[in-house]
Protein backbone atom coordinates (compact mmCIF):
# COMPACT_ATOMS: atom_id res chain seq x y z
CA UNK A 1 0.00 0.00 0.00
CA UNK A 2 1.53 3.32 -1.17
CA UNK A 3 1.91 6.13 1.73
CA UNK A 4 1.77 9.39 0.54
CA UNK A 5 2.12 12.93 3.12
CA UNK A 6 -0.82 14.73 4.09
CA UNK A 7 0.00 18.34 3.32
CA UNK A 8 2.61 19.94 4.67
CA UNK A 9 2.88 18.03 7.91
CA UNK A 10 4.54 14.74 8.87
CA UNK A 11 1.96 12.13 8.59
CA UNK A 12 1.93 9.59 5.53
CA UNK A 13 -1.31 8.25 4.84
CA UNK A 14 -2.10 5.01 2.36
CA UNK A 15 -3.45 6.58 -0.97
CA UNK A 16 -6.85 4.13 -0.22
CA UNK A 17 -8.51 5.53 2.87
CA UNK A 18 -11.41 3.83 4.18
CA UNK A 19 -14.91 5.61 4.01
CA UNK A 20 -17.51 4.94 6.24
CA UNK A 21 -20.53 7.01 5.70
CA UNK A 22 -22.85 3.49 5.22
CA UNK A 23 -21.78 2.16 8.75
CA UNK A 24 -24.77 2.63 11.01
CA UNK A 25 -27.49 2.61 8.22
CA UNK A 26 -26.54 0.08 5.13
CA UNK A 27 -24.28 -1.86 7.83
CA UNK A 28 -24.37 -2.92 10.78
CA UNK A 29 -21.70 -2.33 14.03
CA UNK A 30 -20.67 -6.03 13.10
CA UNK A 31 -19.57 -5.78 9.65
CA UNK A 32 -18.50 -2.46 10.64
CA UNK A 33 -15.51 -3.85 12.48
CA UNK A 34 -15.40 -6.35 10.23
CA UNK A 35 -14.19 -3.58 7.69
CA UNK A 36 -12.03 -1.72 9.55
CA UNK A 37 -10.20 -5.20 10.81
CA UNK A 38 -10.00 -6.39 6.79
CA UNK A 39 -8.62 -3.07 5.82
CA UNK A 40 -5.86 -2.53 8.50
CA UNK A 41 -4.59 -5.34 9.22
CA UNK A 42 -4.78 -7.60 6.23
CA UNK A 43 -4.86 -4.65 3.53
CA UNK A 44 -1.97 -2.06 5.21
CA UNK A 45 -4.77 0.84 4.75
CA UNK A 46 -4.13 3.29 7.60
CA UNK A 47 -6.39 5.83 6.74
CA UNK A 48 -10.04 6.14 8.09
CA UNK A 49 -12.50 8.89 7.13
CA UNK A 50 -15.75 9.75 8.69
CA UNK A 51 -18.16 12.98 9.87
CA UNK A 52 -20.41 13.77 12.31
CA UNK A 53 -23.32 13.53 10.09
CA UNK A 54 -22.78 9.86 9.19
CA UNK A 55 -24.31 7.61 8.18
CA UNK A 56 -26.13 9.50 4.81
CA UNK A 57 -28.35 10.34 4.27
CA UNK A 58 -28.23 12.30 7.22
CA UNK A 59 -31.41 11.35 9.71
CA UNK A 60 -32.30 12.05 13.55
CA UNK A 61 -32.22 9.10 14.33
CA UNK A 62 -29.06 7.31 13.05
CA UNK A 63 -26.71 10.78 13.21
CA UNK A 64 -23.42 10.28 14.99
CA UNK A 65 -23.51 6.13 14.76
CA UNK A 66 -20.56 5.91 12.57
CA UNK A 67 -18.49 7.46 14.79
CA UNK A 68 -19.66 5.43 17.67
CA UNK A 69 -19.33 2.07 15.35
CA UNK A 70 -15.34 3.29 14.75
CA UNK A 71 -15.26 4.42 18.44
CA UNK A 72 -15.86 0.34 19.71
CA UNK A 73 -13.28 -0.93 17.58
CA UNK A 74 -10.81 1.48 18.61
CA UNK A 75 -11.30 0.93 22.23
CA UNK A 76 -11.92 -3.34 21.18
CA UNK A 77 -8.82 -2.82 19.24
CA UNK A 78 -6.02 -0.99 21.36
CA UNK A 79 -4.78 0.40 17.79
CA UNK A 80 -5.25 3.97 17.99
CA UNK A 81 -1.58 5.53 17.41
CA UNK A 82 -1.50 3.41 14.10
CA UNK A 83 -4.25 4.96 12.26
CA UNK A 84 -4.88 8.58 11.08
CA UNK A 85 -8.31 9.31 11.39
CA UNK A 86 -10.56 11.96 9.97
CA UNK A 87 -13.55 13.50 10.74
CA UNK A 88 -15.85 16.38 9.61
CA UNK A 89 -17.80 19.19 11.41
CA UNK A 90 -21.27 19.48 9.13
CA UNK A 91 -21.85 22.63 7.56
CA UNK A 92 -24.05 25.25 6.91
CA UNK A 93 -27.39 23.20 7.14
CA UNK A 94 -31.29 22.21 8.04
CA UNK A 95 -29.99 19.22 9.72
CA UNK A 96 -30.76 20.78 13.08
CA UNK A 97 -30.27 17.28 15.38
CA UNK A 98 -26.79 17.62 14.84
CA UNK A 99 -26.39 20.60 17.37
CA UNK A 100 -28.27 19.92 20.96
CA UNK A 101 -30.30 22.99 20.97
CA UNK A 102 -31.26 22.41 17.78
CA UNK A 103 -30.30 25.22 15.64
CA UNK A 104 -28.83 24.97 12.19
CA UNK A 105 -25.33 23.42 11.73
CA UNK A 106 -23.03 26.72 11.44
CA UNK A 107 -19.06 27.04 11.93
CA UNK A 108 -19.47 29.26 14.58
CA UNK A 109 -17.08 29.05 18.01
CA UNK A 110 -19.59 27.40 19.99
CA UNK A 111 -20.94 25.00 16.99
CA UNK A 112 -17.05 23.96 16.53
CA UNK A 113 -16.48 23.59 20.06
CA UNK A 114 -19.46 21.33 20.54
CA UNK A 115 -18.84 19.30 17.70
CA UNK A 116 -15.38 18.25 18.38
CA UNK A 117 -16.20 17.11 21.56
CA UNK A 118 -19.06 15.42 20.50
CA UNK A 119 -16.59 13.51 17.93
CA UNK A 120 -14.02 12.99 20.24
CA UNK A 121 -16.59 11.15 22.90
CA UNK A 122 -17.90 9.04 20.13
CA UNK A 123 -14.23 8.18 18.35
CA UNK A 124 -13.19 7.44 22.29
CA UNK A 125 -9.92 8.94 21.47
CA UNK A 126 -8.55 11.96 22.84
CA UNK A 127 -7.48 13.56 19.39
CA UNK A 128 -8.48 13.55 15.95
CA UNK A 129 -5.73 13.41 13.47
CA UNK A 130 -7.42 15.39 10.40
CA UNK A 131 -10.12 17.90 11.01
CA UNK A 132 -12.32 18.91 8.11
CA UNK A 133 -15.51 21.13 7.67
CA UNK A 134 -17.44 19.24 5.84
CA UNK A 135 -18.79 21.83 3.40
CA UNK A 136 -18.13 25.75 3.54
CA UNK A 137 -20.62 28.02 6.16
CA UNK A 138 -21.24 30.84 3.57
CA UNK A 139 -24.20 29.89 1.17
CA UNK A 140 -22.78 28.44 -1.92
CA UNK A 141 -23.69 26.34 -5.18
CA UNK A 142 -23.38 22.77 -3.68
CA UNK A 143 -23.43 19.50 -4.49
CA UNK A 144 -24.20 18.94 -8.50
CA UNK A 145 -24.31 22.56 -9.16
CA UNK A 146 -23.59 23.74 -12.57
CA UNK A 147 -23.44 27.60 -12.71
CA UNK A 148 -22.23 30.27 -9.52
CA UNK A 149 -25.42 32.23 -7.82
CA UNK A 150 -24.81 35.72 -6.21
CA UNK A 151 -25.73 34.96 -2.56
CA UNK A 152 -25.35 37.29 -0.14
CA UNK A 153 -21.81 37.47 0.82
CA UNK A 154 -22.09 39.03 3.98
CA UNK A 155 -24.06 35.89 5.19
CA UNK A 156 -21.34 33.43 6.35
CA UNK A 157 -18.93 33.45 9.20
CA UNK A 158 -15.67 34.73 8.84
CA UNK A 159 -13.38 32.67 7.34
CA UNK A 160 -10.63 34.42 10.25
CA UNK A 161 -12.68 33.57 12.90
CA UNK A 162 -13.06 29.58 11.49
CA UNK A 163 -9.62 29.50 11.58
CA UNK A 164 -9.49 31.16 14.75
CA UNK A 165 -11.40 28.45 16.48
CA UNK A 166 -10.14 25.81 14.69
CA UNK A 167 -6.69 26.73 15.99
CA UNK A 168 -7.83 26.95 19.26
CA UNK A 169 -8.62 23.10 19.23
CA UNK A 170 -4.85 22.48 18.00
CA UNK A 171 -3.36 24.03 20.37
CA UNK A 172 -5.21 22.00 23.45
CA UNK A 173 -4.33 18.73 21.53
CA UNK A 174 -7.37 17.77 19.88
CA UNK A 175 -7.15 18.59 16.19
CA UNK A 176 -3.30 17.93 15.07
CA UNK A 177 -4.42 19.25 11.62
CA UNK A 178 -7.10 20.74 9.82
CA UNK A 179 -8.99 20.63 6.17
CA UNK A 180 -11.83 21.73 4.18
CA UNK A 181 -14.53 19.57 2.28
CA UNK A 182 -16.30 20.49 -0.79
CA UNK A 183 -14.52 23.63 -0.69
CA UNK A 184 -13.84 26.11 -3.53
CA UNK A 185 -10.61 27.90 -4.48
CA UNK A 186 -11.44 31.21 -3.35
CA UNK A 187 -12.20 29.78 -0.19
CA UNK A 188 -8.92 27.48 0.37
CA UNK A 189 -6.60 30.21 -0.99
CA UNK A 190 -8.24 32.28 2.07
CA UNK A 191 -8.06 30.22 4.60
CA UNK A 192 -4.07 29.62 3.33
CA UNK A 193 -3.51 32.96 3.39
CA UNK A 194 -5.30 34.07 6.96
CA UNK A 195 -2.59 30.98 8.29
CA UNK A 196 -0.09 32.32 6.64
CA UNK A 197 -0.64 35.89 8.35
CA UNK A 198 -1.47 34.34 11.84
CA UNK A 199 0.61 31.72 12.28
CA UNK A 200 -2.26 29.45 12.51
CA UNK A 201 -2.37 25.75 11.28
CA UNK A 202 -3.04 25.33 7.01
CA UNK A 203 -5.84 23.20 5.50
CA UNK A 204 -3.54 20.24 4.41
CA UNK A 205 -6.38 18.76 2.62
CA UNK A 206 -9.28 19.54 0.36
CA UNK A 207 -11.99 16.18 0.36
CA UNK A 208 -13.51 16.76 -3.00
CA UNK A 209 -16.09 14.42 -5.38
CA UNK A 210 -13.76 12.99 -7.63
CA UNK A 211 -14.03 10.12 -10.68
CA UNK A 212 -13.97 9.77 -14.71
CA UNK A 213 -17.38 11.36 -14.80
CA UNK A 214 -16.80 14.43 -11.90
CA UNK A 215 -13.22 16.10 -12.65
CA UNK A 216 -14.03 19.90 -12.02
CA UNK A 217 -11.49 19.42 -9.00
CA UNK A 218 -9.08 19.38 -12.39
CA UNK A 219 -10.26 23.14 -13.34
CA UNK A 220 -8.60 24.95 -10.39
CA UNK A 221 -8.26 23.28 -7.60
CA UNK A 222 -5.87 20.54 -8.73
CA UNK A 223 -3.23 23.59 -9.23
CA UNK A 224 -3.75 24.51 -5.70
CA UNK A 225 -3.11 20.53 -4.34
CA UNK A 226 -0.01 20.75 -6.11
CA UNK A 227 1.84 24.44 -5.71
CA UNK A 228 0.20 24.22 -1.84
CA UNK A 229 0.35 21.21 -1.00
CA UNK A 230 -3.55 21.26 -0.16
CA UNK A 231 -4.06 17.46 -1.59
CA UNK A 232 -7.06 16.01 -2.95
CA UNK A 233 -8.96 13.10 -1.09
CA UNK A 234 -11.48 12.10 -3.66
CA UNK A 235 -15.06 10.92 -2.70
CA UNK A 236 -17.17 9.18 -4.98
CA UNK A 237 -14.75 7.73 -7.33
CA UNK A 238 -16.80 5.03 -8.39
CA UNK A 239 -19.76 7.65 -9.28
CA UNK A 240 -22.00 6.33 -5.90
CA UNK A 241 -21.64 2.78 -8.08
CA UNK A 242 -22.34 4.02 -11.49
CA UNK A 243 -18.68 3.03 -12.47
CA UNK A 244 -19.03 -0.29 -11.06
CA UNK A 245 -21.10 -1.34 -13.90
CA UNK A 246 -24.15 -2.18 -11.46
CA UNK A 247 -26.34 0.27 -13.00
CA UNK A 248 -25.40 -0.38 -16.58
CA UNK A 249 -28.73 -0.83 -18.95
CA UNK A 250 -31.17 -0.33 -16.26
CA UNK A 251 -30.53 -2.15 -13.90
CA UNK A 252 -31.64 -1.91 -10.42
CA UNK A 253 -29.79 -4.42 -7.31
CA UNK A 254 -31.36 -5.05 -4.34
CA UNK A 255 -29.76 -3.24 -1.66
CA UNK A 256 -28.48 -0.91 -3.70
CA UNK A 257 -28.16 2.93 -2.81
CA UNK A 258 -30.19 3.90 -5.97
CA UNK A 259 -32.83 1.53 -4.61
CA UNK A 260 -32.91 2.26 -1.13
CA UNK A 261 -32.29 6.35 -1.78
CA UNK A 262 -34.04 7.07 -5.63
CA UNK A 263 -33.02 10.54 -6.37
CA UNK A 264 -30.15 10.86 -4.01
CA UNK A 265 -28.01 9.43 -7.12
CA UNK A 266 -29.59 12.39 -9.21
CA UNK A 267 -26.01 13.80 -9.99
CA UNK A 268 -25.48 11.26 -11.93
CA UNK A 269 -28.52 11.01 -14.49
CA UNK A 270 -28.25 14.51 -15.58
CA UNK A 271 -27.56 15.47 -19.22
CA UNK A 272 -24.58 13.71 -20.52
CA UNK A 273 -24.10 11.78 -17.26
CA UNK A 274 -25.66 7.97 -18.81
CA UNK A 275 -23.59 8.42 -22.09
CA UNK A 276 -20.02 9.42 -20.51
CA UNK A 277 -20.50 6.08 -17.26
CA UNK A 278 -22.05 3.82 -20.23
CA UNK A 279 -18.65 4.76 -22.13
CA UNK A 280 -16.36 4.26 -18.75
CA UNK A 281 -17.61 1.12 -18.12
CA UNK A 282 -17.53 0.17 -22.06
CA UNK A 283 -14.23 0.88 -22.19
CA UNK A 284 -12.23 -0.46 -19.22
CA UNK A 285 -14.35 -3.89 -20.86
CA UNK A 286 -12.73 -2.83 -23.92
CA UNK A 287 -8.90 -2.36 -22.39
CA UNK A 288 -9.40 -5.79 -20.44
CA UNK A 289 -9.81 -4.58 -17.34
CA UNK A 290 -13.26 -4.26 -14.58
CA UNK A 291 -15.26 -0.24 -14.77
CA UNK A 292 -14.18 -0.43 -10.44
CA UNK A 293 -9.87 -1.22 -11.73
CA UNK A 294 -10.42 1.73 -14.22
CA UNK A 295 -12.89 3.61 -12.26
CA UNK A 296 -10.31 3.56 -8.65
CA UNK A 297 -6.76 3.29 -10.25
CA UNK A 298 -7.73 5.96 -12.85
CA UNK A 299 -8.39 8.66 -9.55
CA UNK A 300 -5.11 6.99 -7.34
CA UNK A 301 -2.92 7.72 -10.78
CA UNK A 302 -3.24 11.40 -10.61
CA UNK A 303 -0.42 13.50 -8.68
CA UNK A 304 -2.51 15.71 -7.05
CA UNK A 305 -4.42 13.34 -5.21
CA UNK A 306 -3.22 12.22 -1.61
CA UNK A 307 -5.82 9.63 -0.78
CA UNK A 308 -8.66 7.98 -2.48
CA UNK A 309 -11.62 7.44 -0.35
CA UNK A 310 -13.77 3.77 -0.60
CA UNK A 311 -16.48 2.71 0.50
CA UNK A 312 -18.61 -0.36 0.30
CA UNK A 313 -21.43 -2.48 1.90
CA UNK A 314 -20.37 -5.71 1.66
CA UNK A 315 -16.91 -7.26 1.97
CA UNK A 316 -16.37 -8.88 -1.42
CA UNK A 317 -17.10 -5.34 -2.38
CA UNK A 318 -14.28 -4.14 0.01
CA UNK A 319 -11.74 -6.38 -1.41
CA UNK A 320 -12.59 -5.44 -4.88
CA UNK A 321 -12.20 -1.78 -4.42
CA UNK A 322 -8.79 -2.75 -2.88
CA UNK A 323 -7.87 -5.40 -5.59
CA UNK A 324 -8.22 -2.49 -7.59
CA UNK A 325 -5.89 -0.36 -6.96
CA UNK A 326 -2.92 -3.01 -7.43
CA UNK A 327 -3.33 -2.59 -11.49
CA UNK A 328 -0.73 -0.80 -13.56
CA UNK A 329 -2.34 2.00 -15.07
CA UNK A 330 -1.06 2.25 -18.59
CA UNK A 331 -0.84 4.86 -21.20
CA UNK A 332 -3.41 3.41 -22.95
CA UNK A 333 -6.02 3.76 -20.20
CA UNK A 334 -4.47 7.36 -19.69
CA UNK A 335 -5.32 8.23 -23.32
CA UNK A 336 -8.91 6.78 -22.96
CA UNK A 337 -9.86 8.51 -20.08
CA UNK A 338 -8.67 11.45 -21.51
CA UNK A 339 -10.90 11.00 -24.66
CA UNK A 340 -13.78 10.57 -22.71
CA UNK A 341 -13.05 13.87 -20.39
CA UNK A 342 -12.41 15.67 -23.91
CA UNK A 343 -15.87 14.08 -25.32
CA UNK A 344 -17.95 14.54 -22.18
CA UNK A 345 -16.10 17.44 -20.34
CA UNK A 346 -17.12 16.06 -16.47
CA UNK A 347 -20.85 15.84 -17.05
CA UNK A 348 -21.55 14.65 -13.45
CA UNK A 349 -20.72 17.70 -10.71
Amino acid sequence: MELRTLGRTDLKVTSVCLGTMTWGNQNTEAEAHEQLDYATSERGINFIDTAEMYPVPGDPKTQGRTEDYIGTWLNGRGRRDDLIIATKITGRSSMTWCRDDGINPRHTKAQIDEAVEKSLRRLQTDYIDLYQLHWPDREISGFGFHSYYDYDAQDMEPLEDILENLNRHVEKGNIRHIGVSNEFPWGTMKFLAIAEARGWPRMVSNQHVYSLVSRRYDYANAEIAMREDVGLLAYSPLAQGYLTGKYDNGALPDKSRKKLFGGFLGRYEGPGGVEAITDCNDTARRLGITPTEFALKFVESREFVTSNIIGATTMAQLKENIDAHEIVWTDEMEKEAARIHHQYRSPCP
